[in-house]
């Protein structure tokens, strides 16, 4: 299922909209994602702050864990949203590799700080040299 640059731009909007749901008292930088699954449902997540920084959780884990908690274990294409920020901001490294456990190299990512400063790439694009996905062949 190939997704076109409107379905982008929708999920890029819920992903705006899941930001207002972000809990970030202390960073103040609100973010909101919405994945696209295999079964065309949209699930949507918002960064979680704790006071105990390693405990926060990114908005793309945040709606990652929720649809693989639902039963969605194939994601076709991801938005983050960061209102408050300048420029487009990528998934972090943690976010990456959570994200290539459930979509393919060529997965659309779509980033931004608002809807005319936004970025689409591929997951292989943000995360080139995933090394892990042999260990996805080896439990099988």
């Amino acid at each position: 299922m190939a997704v076109s640059k409107e379905q982008l731009m929708e999920l890029y909007r819920e992903a705006v909209k899941a930001s207002a749901f972000s809990y970030s008292p202390y960073s103040h930088f609100p973010v909101g994602a919405a994945i696209l699954t295999d079964d065309g449902s949209v699930v949507t997540g918002a960064n979680v702050e704790n006071r105990s920084y390693g405990l926060t959780n990114c908005a793309e884990r945040t709606a990652a864990f929720k649809a693989v908690s639902e039963g969605r274990l194939s994601f076709k294409a991801i938005a983050i949203a960061a209102p408050k920020a300048d420029y487009p901001v990528g998934p972090c490294g943690a976010c990456r590799q959570v994200l290539t456990e459930f979509a393919d190299n060529d997965t659309p990512v779509i980033f931004g700080s608002r809807e005319e400063n936004v970025l689409v790439h591929t997951l292989g694009e943000l995360y080139p040299f995933d090394s892990l996905h042999e260990l996805a062949s080896e439990k099988s």
